[in-house]
């Protein structure tokens, strides 16, 4: 139990730090806030939750005393990463196992929460800039009006960073997660067996979710802009489908690695591409597209 308090107080230490290290301002310190919640995760998936939970406190009470509630954010994403821990490490006996075989947490609810949290992040920054839309919009306005001077991309900017930001958030979190994994399976301290990462699925609920925020975004004032927070979220789950729809198609293929390089590569220039991904992956929840293309390629054949 020591040491699992000991590793929860150095991993809260570590990533109060790297939270702190934000107001230098500087590119280097941004880029360390984004990995701040590393520490967490990792105490957390290689020494126990609670480890995680005491490192979520550290930061929670560090910031706190620092900021206040201004970076109150910072406390969603530190108890947002024991969160997606405790589920990482969550198992039960499974049905048609052996005595000792386990059923863990599926990674696609995983994913799930990802969106979830990323939004709940952005919505939790929100009050800091206005407490209501029209004060919000005023304040990113005034700042895009000194980088451009064509009114129409500011209003687009306007309208577009707040979604934008729960994308970027969910993706954010998904990276600090798999990095973390990475990290303890490599010291071998993981306790669950490495998912195939390619045959993920979503809940068919998600479906449901992403319908009631679409419907959720056309109301007024902050609960719309919320809304559409939670939906670009739940697109940006979609389109990690829709990736691992691609990974899974691609076996097999002479081509894979240059096809899947492509994408990815043309998905950071092109963003409209990250829509496709999510469309597609919205088609793998309804029409099993991966057992389709497995059922059509047939069994694999033994190479002499």
């Amino acid at each position: 139990m020591m040491q699992i308090v000991l590793v929860g107080l150095g991993a809260g230490a570590a990533a109060s730090l790297l939270f702190a290290s934000v107001v230098s301002g500087s590119l280097a310190a941004v880029f360390l806030f984004y990995l701040a919640p590393l520490p967490i995760l990792i105490a957390a998936l290689g020494w126990s939750h609670w480890a995680g939970l005491i490192a979520a406190a550290v930061v929670a009470a560090v910031i706190g005393y620092l900021s206040g509630l201004f970076f109150i954010s910072v406390f969603v994403i530190a108890f947002g990463g024991w969160w997606l821990a405790y589920l990482a490490l969550l198992a039960r006996p499974a049905t048609n196992g052996g005595g000792e075989a386990l059923e863990w947490y599926p990674v696609g609810r995983l994913l799930l929460w990802t969106a979830v949290l990323g939004s709940l992040v952005v919505a939790a920054a929100i009050p800091n800039f206005g407490t209501d839309l029209e004060t919000l919009q005023t304040g990113l306005r005034r700042v895009y009006e000194r980088i451009l001077r064509d009114p129409a991309a500011v209003d687009l900017l306007v309208w577009a960073v707040p979604p934008a930001a729960g994308v970027f958030s969910t993706v954010i979190t998904v990276i600090n997660l798999y990095l973390a994994a990475c990290v303890v399976r490599l010291s071998g301290r993981l306790p669950r067996p490495w998912p195939d990462l390619a045959a993920i699925t979503l809940p068919t609920s998600t479906l449901g979710l992403l319908a009631a925020a679409l419907a959720g975004s056309v109301l007024p004032d902050l609960p719309g802009l919320f809304a559409r927070i939670f939906a670009a979220s739940l697109l940006m789950a979609f389109a990690f489908l829709g990736y691992a729809v691609l990974h899974a198609v691609t076996r097999g293929m002479d081509s894979r690695f240059f096809l899947l390089a492509g994408a990815y590569m043309a998905s950071f220039v092109i963003i409209w591409l990250l829509l496709a991904a999510a469309l597609l992956g919205i088609a793998e929840t309804l029409f099993n597209l991966r057992a389709r293309a497995a059922h059509k390629r047939g069994p694999p054949t033994l190479r002499t």
